[in-house]
């Protein structure tokens, strides 16, 4: 049987996007079950897990059609299957805070204003950390979803391909 190559972009896009899904799934159920404003930390690990796992069964998916795998290729799978998946999850935030849950920001704010309170902060620590949420709250959401992601994607791709990297020369001399 002949193999079949598959390209880099392919890899990334097939699996970006089911890493897309995924988290748009772990979201909507947070929702669903009323969890938005303080998740349970069951839901970073799934989320951790979800990254991890589409990152190396990518990386596995295009060594086993390509017979081989460099370190460079297996990061730039990680890299990208992690950015797909971030920008699709990141359109799923906006349209959440936009459309689906309008005062998702100004609930998180006051949810964030009640804990300050209920630790003892001081009034003025309170009222600066307010007005930098209400000013820069959306940036903070995009950079978090983005730069974790990559973050991840990164460290994962990395080990994988330390792992499974298999060049050419490896192929030829045994």
């Amino acid at each position: 049987m002949e193999n079949q190559t598959t390209s880099l972009k392919q890899v990334m896009l097939s699996y970006g996007l089911m890493l897309g899904v995924a988290t748009i799934l772990i979201s909507v159920i947070n929702y669903a079950i009323g969890d938005i404003y303080k998740p349970h930390w069951s839901n970073q690990v799934i989320g951790l897990l979800a990254i991890a796992t589409l990152i190396v069964l990518g990386i596995k998916k295009y060594k086993n059609d390509n017979t081989y795998l460099s370190l460079g290729q297996a990061i730039k799978i990680g890299l990208g299957v992690a950015l797909i998946g971030a920008l699709i999850s990141l359109m799923y935030t906006l349209v959440f805070i936009k459309v689906i849950e309008p005062e998702f920001i100004p609930n998180t704010i006051e949810f964030e204003t009640q804990k300050m309170f209920d630790q003892g902060q001081g009034e003025e620590q309170i009222e600066m950390a307010v007005g930098f949420m209400k000013n820069y709250m959306m940036i903070m959401i995009v950079a978090m979803i983005i730069i974790s992601n990559l973050f991840v994607g990164f460290i994962v791709s990395l080990i994988s391909g330390v792992i499974m990297k298999e060049t050419n020369e490896e192929i030829t001399s045994i």
